[in-house]
């Protein structure tokens, strides 16, 4: 991927130890881990590692691994939680993101868009048909989420055929957040801003959330189908990707 620029910002890959070491630390200070284990996994090495820079340094990242068909997810950082195995007969590539983290403080919408930007154009570069990752939630204890929880719950579970499997030793079935409902507002406010752009693009999610102590969050699988984007905000990013 060539570099994005917008705004006095770009968007390029990492390249090269020095590079790696500060996305590392970027890493360490946005993904606190409570039994303080190194950031550094076995899929770093399967990945590009995309950078958002400006002025005052980095911005934003994140990691993207593409497989060149559904069976290639196993490698992924997503099946250590989930049982991908009724994705492993898609045909068609499939770009895993994760690690997406902002520096901290307000965020210019820029920043997003580049973000965003370099994600199109890698995604249309490897001809991907799906993108998926894990949609964190800050907090392990699910009744914190239980708004943002019962909204997906409702409305945005994915086709039975293609749903992950259980497989992370603690997880939150649905049907346990039955209570009050929230209006919908409230409950799209509760939801972290990188699911709500992932639904935007009419993204799903499991039909299950798996609860990280290590990481002290709560996370769902997530799926966005590209050909299902909306045709004005895939034009939207295309635009952006094209620089």
């Amino acid at each position: 991927m060539r570099p994005l620029a917008r705004g006095g910002m770009v968007a390029r890959l990492a390249k090269g130890p020095e590079d790696l070491a500060q996305v590392m630390a970027f890493r360490r200070a946005a993904f606190p881990r409570q039994d303080r284990a190194a950031e550094e996994d076995a899929q770093d090495a399967l990945s590009a590692h995309v950078m958002v820079e400006g002025a005052a340094g980095l911005l934003a990242y994140y990691r993207v691994m593409l497989f060149g068909w559904g069976a290639g997810l196993a490698q992924g950082y997503a099946a250590r939680f989930y049982d991908v195995a009724p994705l492993a007969g898609y045909a068609r590539p499939i770009a895993e993101m994760g690690r997406f983290c902002l520096a901290p403080g307000g965020v210019h919408p820029d920043v997003l868009r580049l973000a965003w930007g370099a994600m199109t154009r890698l995604v249309d570069e490897g001809q991907a048909g799906l993108i998926v990752g894990c949609s964190s939630f800050r907090g392990a204890e699910w009744e914190r989420h239980r708004a943002g929880l019962s909204l997906l719950a409702a409305r945005h579970i994915g086709p039975p055929e293609h749903l992950p499997g259980r497989k992370a030793e603690e997880v939150v079935d649905y049907p346990a957040l039955a209570g009050p409902a929230a209006d919908q507002r409230t409950a799209l406010s509760a939801l972290p801003p990188l699911l709500r752009t992932y639904l935007t693009m009419g993204g799903w999610v499991s039909d299950h959330a798996v609860v990280d102590r290590s990481l002290d969050t709560l996370h769902v699988f997530t799926c966005v189908e590209v050909d299902k984007v909306p045709p004005a905000r895939a034009a939207s990013l295309r635009l952006i990707a094209e620089g």
